[in-house]
């Protein structure tokens, strides 16, 4: 009888694992970004990275800043090399739509780097809402995902990533009743939302009643030192676009 091969979870990326960690380790992409946003974080908080890979360079950068990290990921062997990487940290080998987050735990910060692009539509609307309800009162979250409507393959599993566009992630962002703190381009030209869940329910109808706009605001974040576009897989992507319009 033929043995049955389990469905892959990972979005083709336990396939590419090996080079996925080679490529990301040689690549300090995203850290001077996270850094930053990791200061508006409490000392010592908890914080959950949705794709974390083996920890390089994003959960490691938490953890160097004191953070206590929690990592989710699809693929079994990069949350092998994560738990040989932060052996401390609690993990988890889960597609994150799957995940229950650690048993219903509060973060004080979550971060999707070069991940959320990579589900499909809907399923990118629903990590962002249970996103909302694992995040503490006043807590963080940053992803990454192009600012216009596109769909491209991806450099390494050549899988299909979607990005809704920023109107779309504005609106999905407040109707999971996060507030949108702001908007940031590296000069790589990652895009990254950074929002916030309010302390309290009144915080939160303030802030629908605010222009909904208020995130165009500078941040420090802006000029945040990168090297690539968004894509979770390849640190050396071209300058151009692969697919129209991304």
């Amino acid at each position: 009888m033929a043995s049955i091969v389990p469905a892959d979870r990972s979005n083709g990326y336990e396939a590419v694992a090996g080079d996925f960690m080679s490529r990301r380790t040689r690549s300090d992409v995203g850290v001077a970004t996270v850094r930053e946003w990791a200061k508006e974080l409490p000392p010592g908080g908890a914080v959950l990275d949705l794709g974390c890979g083996h920890g390089v360079p994003i959960s490691q950068c938490l953890a160097d800043q004191g953070l206590i990290v929690y990592g989710i990921d699809a693929s079994p062997s990069m949350i092998a090399a994560f738990r040989a990487r932060l052996p401390d940290a609690p993990s988890e080998c889960s597609p994150v739509e799957d995940s229950q987050f650690f048993s219903g735990r509060r973060f004080d910060g979550v971060v999707a780097w070069g991940l959320i692009f990579l589900l499909a539509p809907a399923v990118q609307a629903a990590v962002i809402h249970k996103v909302a309800v694992g995040l503490k009162r006043g807590g963080r979250f940053v992803f990454t995902a192009p600012q216009q409507p596109c769909e491209w393959p991806d450099n390494l599993t050549l899988r299909k990533s979607v990005s809704l566009g920023a109107e779309a992630y504005r609106q999905i962002l407040k109707a999971a009743g996060l507030i949108l703190l702001d908007e940031a381009e590296d000069e790589g030209e990652n895009h990254y939302y950074l929002a916030r869940k309010p302390d309290t329910h009144s915080q939160m109808s303030e802030s629908a009643a605010a222009p909904e706009h208020a995130h165009a605001h500078a941040s420090h974040l802006r000029n945040a030192t990168l090297v690539q576009r968004d894509s979770r897989a390849f640190p050396f992507r071209p300058p151009d676009p692969i697919l129209q319009p991304c």
